[in-house]
């Protein structure tokens, strides 16, 4: 099933304004969600939209939050989201980094006391979108085992990299986890098994299953004990750049709640050689593609490449959606 661009933000736009979000931020946090869909980020799109809309009835987001600064040390302005929309907090906080860094090369906010930022990679195409370099990362409630473990003391901590060429930026966008929450419930509602070992199931054993690594809250780090390593580190230089709660305090509360944020923006263009960093991410780029394939019909592609092509066809014919989920948006 597929559904058009204008009538998914409609609806979205609709549910916000019955729940109490003013205009103007209801129309923005609709066309994030929308977005994350329409660049086919299904999970954090659609698929989150309902969870999203229980957190607000629960009194776990507060819709008409705003950020406001803490203090400002050095280049780090510090927010506290006051448990505002985290996708709407995200937002504020990578435009203050692009527009410090517009005036210092670089610039750096982070914010504590938020929620959930739903497509993180929407906010590193917002710094490529004006020539800078974007580097974001949040903390999570605990979700993985530290590697050697079989409770959650980790976070699945997501990280942005983002990088402007031309019409498609370089854009990595990962959790710590094999896969992240959102893909493995895609995976579980389905049925299908993951295309590689995702984690572990209630016997210890490595597993495909999505549905039972959910259960175990085990799933792999990325790289193993590099992927646990970097989740860790992740969430201590967060909760310490924020001033706010570190996953393992995250975890104490009812809810995955009051999450430690960073942003970072880099100006290219206040770079002397600026000309030449462009011509060196291109042939970079050109040299990637000249991969000798695995397959013949499966040409290298670097990350994020694909972003504009499923966008286009998802603009054209309309966004693909889970009925199940759609029907529950519209019966909000």
């Amino acid at each position: 099933m597929r559904v058009k661009y204008q009538e998914m933000y409609d609806q979205f736009l609709r549910v916000l304004l019955k729940h109490g979000m003013t205009k103007e931020r209801a129309e923005l946090s609709a066309k994030l969600f929308v977005e994350a869909s329409l660049d086919g980020v299904y999970t954090h799109g659609l698929n989150r939209f309902p969870r999203f809309i229980s957190s607000v009835e629960n009194g776990i987001v507060l819709v008409n939050a705003e950020p406001v600064l803490k203090e400002s040390i050095g280049l780090i302005e510090r927010y506290d989201g006051q448990k505002g929309p985290g996708n709407l907090n995200a937002y504020f906080c990578m435009e203050r980094a692009i527009k410090k860094a517009k005036e210092a090369a670089i610039g750096i906010t982070t914010i504590s006391n938020t929620n959930h930022w739903m497509r993180p990679g929407s906010y590193g195409l917002m710094a490529a979108e004006e020539n800078c370099i974007g580097i974001l990362w949040t903390n999570t409630i605990p979700n993985m085992p530290a590697w050697g473990g079989k409770d959650a003391k980790l976070g699945n901590n997501p990280v942005v990299v983002c990088i402007p060429h031309e019409d498609a930026p370089v854009l990595v966008d990962v959790a710590m986890s094999m896969f992240s929450y959102g893909k493995l419930e895609s995976y579980a509602r389905s049925g299908e098994q993951l295309p590689i070992d995702g984690g572990f199931d209630s016997d210890g054993n490595i597993t495909r299953d999505a549905a039972k690594i959910m259960q175990t809250h085990q799933p792999l780090p990325i790289g193993y004990w590099k992927g646990s390593g970097l989740s860790l580190v992740l969430d201590l230089i967060a909760s310490t750049l924020a001033g706010g709660r570190s996953t393992c305090q995250v975890g104490k509360l009812d809810y995955e709640t009051e999450l430690s944020q960073v942003f970072i923006a880099i100006d290219i263009t206040s770079f002397p050689d600026k000309e030449r960093i462009k011509e060196t991410i291109s042939e970079t780029l050109v040299d990637l593609h000249n991969s000798a394939p695995m397959k013949a019909n499966q040409p290298v592609r670097y990350p994020g490449e694909g972003r504009i092509k499923t966008r286009k066809e998802n603009l054209e014919l309309g966004i693909p959606v889970d009925e199940a989920i759609w029907n529950k948006v519209l019966a909000l």
